[in-house]
């Protein structure tokens, strides 16, 4: 028999209500079609779904273990309902966007609030995972578009659109005596004790500060760890070491915190930030996406406690719109 979306739909509703009366009502439809529809599908079924009784309709146990298989049914229907019509016009529909914690501070916040005044109809479904982790659920298809930092395991496989380059900055306490400098040297901080990231959680900045650093000369001594930027900071607000971060922690607002910049060349103190997805042509709601990307520039109102960089940060040449000189979307 055919297992249309219509008798799909009568069969979970009634499975939802246990009640042909109630199920009917939800249907706007007569409780006697209904009644007829479910028997018509036990029949082709050759299965009884359910145990009728004068209280209502109850589930056997085949028609429990097909409520859950006609449920993915119907959403796989929708779903394809719905790529069909997101690829033909990029502005409704559901949108699978993935992050690197870094930027939930500040730059996702702001690119969130573009989405929803320009594009309304999209339905934003977020995942914040390492730049590897999105890299390969771009591959397995479970993700529309990902912002990362590259290099990153997995993304030379993918279409990538650099959006900045940001560099590093020293957190430190804000009475620490490095504090009064104007900017800093990495090789002014050997000895120091530093917050480090875990290379589980962020592994990215973690390999970073490590070779930042091991260029340096030195190896940072651990006082303590923490998987997220947030925790970083928490530990130079107490007043027990420094963390090299981001610049986007500026927009922490982490009391008892003061940031610094790094002088130097060294490409460890440079990270890129990048929007990709899988390499077989963006459809219409990335490009939609992607065209945003350049419109969500960070406002130039700096934190107090910041102090000037040393070397403003880069935009990428192929970077989509305008992205406002020196603002960083990480």
């Amino acid at each position: 028999m055919e297992l249309t979306q219509r008798i799909l739909q009568q069969f979970v509703v009634l499975a939802e209500e246990q009640h042909f009366g109630r199920a009917a009502e939800r249907l706007a439809m007569s409780q006697p079609p209904l009644s007829q529809a479910i028997q018509r599908l036990e029949r082709g079924l050759k299965v009884a779904l359910f145990e009728r009784n004068p209280r209502g309709a109850q589930l056997t146990p085949a028609g429990r273990a097909f409520a859950e298989d006609a449920r993915r049914l119907l959403e796989a229907q929708a779903a394809a309902v719905d790529r069909a019509r997101r690829v033909a016009s990029g502005h409704e529909g559901e949108f699978r966007l993935g992050f690197i914690s870094s930027l939930s501070y500040d730059f996702l916040p702001r690119l969130l609030r573009r989405i929803h005044a320009e594009l309304p109809g999209l339905r934003l479904h977020l995942s914040q995972r390492p730049s590897a982790e999105l890299a390969g659920m771009l591959h397995a298809g479970t993700l529309d578009l990902a912002l990362i930092r590259i290099p990153a395991l997995g993304a030379e496989r993918l279409a990538v659109r650099q959006i900045a380059v940001e560099r590093l900055v020293v957190a430190l306490p804000e009475h620490h005596p490095l504090a009064a400098e104007h900017s800093l040297d990495l090789r002014e901080l050997a000895g120091q004790k530093f917050a480090l990231p875990k290379s589980s959680a962020l592994p990215g900045l973690a390999q970073q500060v490590t070779l930042a650093c091991a260029q340096a000369g030195f190896l940072p001594q651990s006082l303590g760890e923490a998987d997220d930027l947030p925790g970083l900071l928490s530990h130079v607000s107490a007043g027990l070491c420094l963390a090299l971060a981001p610049e986007q922690v500026l927009s922490l607002g982490i009391p008892g915190v003061t940031y610094r910049p790094l002088r130097g060349d060294s490409p460890h103190l440079e990270t890129t930030v990048a929007a990709v997805h899988r390499p077989d042509g963006p459809d219409a709601a990335v490009q939609q996406v992607l065209r945003l990307l350049g419109t969500a520039g960070r406002p130039h109102d700096e934190s107090p406690k910041s102090a000037p960089k040393a070397r403003s940060p880069r935009r990428a040449a192929n970077t989509p719109g305008p992205l406002p000189s020196g603002e960083l979307p990480a």
